[in-house]
């Protein structure tokens, strides 16, 4: 699902009743645990979390009138969405997170590329949500995305 909202409260208010308070808590622990310079925008139709322009002027390679994102959240019809392009990135991120999932969460992990899918609220593990939210800063994720730009 897309929305057309142009701000955070507007997407979470637009949310189905059922998927409003997992998305606005979810929400919470990346807003308390986002390290600084990263913004909280609408991307793509999605709560999203980028380097602003003022930041990284050179923005997204694919569209450079974006900004970089970083990471975005989603109310989908089945699922929470939590997308978070270090996992796809940064094969030891990723290893980590895989390996602590189960110590936080009794569901089973459902992932993409970068996206961590979360059909049931609680699922959810915040407490690895914020640790992993907080393990890349601003300026080590604009130094790893323009590695992979290298290649």
């Amino acid at each position: 699902m897309t929305s057309k909202a142009t701000s955070p409260d507007q997407y979470l208010a637009e949310l189905p009743d059922e998927q409003r308070p997992a998305v606005a808590a979810l929400r919470n622990t990346i807003l308390k645990n986002l390290p600084k310079g990263y913004q909280e925008v609408m991307q793509y139709g999605m709560l999203s979390y980028v380097v602003p322009h003022s930041l990284y002027p050179a923005g997204y390679h694919c569209d450079a009138k974006q900004p970089l994102p970083f990471m975005a959240l989603a109310g989908q019809k089945n699922s929470v969405n939590f997308y978070h392009m270090g996992l796809y990135a940064e094969p030891a991120l990723l290893q980590w997170f895989e390996n602590e999932y189960p110590q936080h969460s009794s569901g089973r992990l459902d992932m993409g590329k970068s996206c961590v899918r979360f059909k049931k609220p609680e699922h959810i593990p915040h407490q690895l949500v914020g640790q992993l939210v907080k393990k890349m800063p601003v300026k080590d994720w604009i130094a790893l995305y323009e590695s992979k730009l290298k290649k």
